[in-house]
């Protein structure tokens, strides 16, 4: 993500003791640090060093204890260290002490994603939501910055609104959230209408879900063979991207791509990213896409779940797919469905599963008469239904089809009751 050399950072995490039993090993000390560097990695970092410190409570002034703040601050030196990331959230207050306290820049997980976020946005949509993210993240950390809040460009956490946003008061600040939300809220006009117009044609959205690099933009590519940028670096696709797939009952859906969700993720970035959530609150079935490979790839489900259910779409109909497959040794016995996105293993099964349990526009056996002066209706059919008989009586064509419920509608006039 950025240019020249890599910036040199040290990861440090708390696990706090009196809490820990009750999370279990996915908030284990170190596989949260070994995800904060796979995030600092994506966001351009060389990790230098990894400290964590286990400790009941939090320390007011700078969330570690002393001892391990002078740690640190002989840590920075011996690696010349550009800065130092924080696996927890760090309040205003604690993250100017430590800066203080260790002469490095000083950043925590929710700056370090909202960085990686402003370095991928593509769309204007996805820029809009991420400064508002920003900013709101920004707004109770401008007091005591003074001439540090002047930098633009200047490293992991300093991406996003730009020098002017930086250096503004309070007032700018909120006067640009409420420009930004209006904005946002055009754009969802916008996003609002074209969803109407989908659904005047209709056609069933299924959403890909996931923790953050379980595949499901490679998956996405299979299905649709749609180009989507898909890579090893967390977060890789941030945009949403809609295409369409066509199912072995003819059926044709839409099939969307979002971003991947990640352990603790930031509030500020489930409030902004609202209107790209929609396409996973309104979708008909949601494809929850698991690295079957990872060794936590049980608990990172689980937190996929719970965002699921923090957005509304716990009661939408959901498939588990198991991606990644070819890494595993022999034959898994998975719940759900099992694929690899790389070989194209188990794909032909997804198609099928998907058809069977997406609750939206039933296909049943339908009998059409049709006159020859309409050609372009049996066409239709043959095009979107599976045609079973087919013959010419007269004038008309008489066609034995399994077809849609919505197509059979559109071609009610033509329909054979009985």
């Amino acid at each position: 993500m950025t240019a020249g050399p890599l910036e040199r950072a040290i990861l440090a995490a708390v696990k706090f003791t009196q809490s820990s039993a009750r999370h279990g090993d996915v908030d284990s000390g170190e596989f949260s640090l070994s995800e904060l560097a796979e995030l600092a990695k994506s966001a351009g970092a060389r990790v230098c060093e990894r400290v964590l410190q286990a400790r009941p409570t939090a320390e007011a002034a700078t969330l570690i204890g002393s001892g391990k703040v002078l740690e640190l601050a002989d840590l920075v030196k011996l690696h010349k260290a550009d800065l130092v990331i924080f696996d927890n959230d760090l309040s205003p207050t604690q993250q100017r002490n430590l800066e203080k306290a260790l002469a490095a820049r000083v950043i925590d997980r929710t700056q370090l994603i909202l960085d990686i976020f402003a370095g991928r946005a593509r769309t204007r949509e996805g820029r809009l939501q991420v400064e508002l993210a920003q900013l709101n993240y920004l707004l109770p950390r401008l007091a005591g910055r003074g001439k540090s809040m002047t930098r633009q460009g200047g490293g992991i956490g300093t991406r996003g609104p730009g020098e002017t946003q930086l250096e503004t008061d309070r007032r700018r600040i909120h006067k640009r959230i409420k420009k930004v939300d209006l904005e946002l809220e055009n754009v969802r006009g916008v996003r609002g209408v074209h969803r109407r117009q989908r659904t005047a044609v209709p056609l069933a959205t299924v959403a890909l879900t996931g923790y953050t690099n379980a595949g499901k933009s490679t998956l996405f590519n299979r299905l649709t063979s749609a180009g989507v940028a898909a890579d090893a670096r967390m977060f890789a696709t941030l945009d949403p991207t809609v295409r369409g797939v066509t199912l072995p009952s003819r059926r044709r859906v839409l099939l969307s791509d979002t971003v991947g969700f990640i352990r603790n993720l930031p509030t500020t970035l489930v409030k902004a990213f609202r209107a790209t959530l929609e396409e996973v609150t309104e979708a008909a079935l949601i494809l929850h896409v698991v690295d079957a490979s990872s060794p936590h790839a049980a608990e990172q489900a689980e937190h996929v779940t719970k965002v699921l259910a923090g957005i509304g779409a716990h009661g939408t109909t959901q498939l588990r797919v198991w991606n990644k497959i070819d890494l595993l040794p022999g034959t898994p016995d998975l719940d759900g469905v099992a694929v690899s996105s790389v070989t194209g293993a188990g794909f032909d099964t997804l198609l099928a599963e998907i058809d069977r349990v997406l609750p939206f526009d039933s296909v049943e056996t339908a009998h059409f008469r049709i006159p020859l002066t309409e050609a372009g209706c049996v066409h239709l059919l043959h095009e979107l239904g599976e045609v079973i008989t087919q013959r010419y009586e007269g004038e008309f064509c008489e066609v034995e089809v399994r077809v849609s419920e919505s197509l059979r509608v559109r071609l009610s006039e033509y329909l054979v009751r009985g």
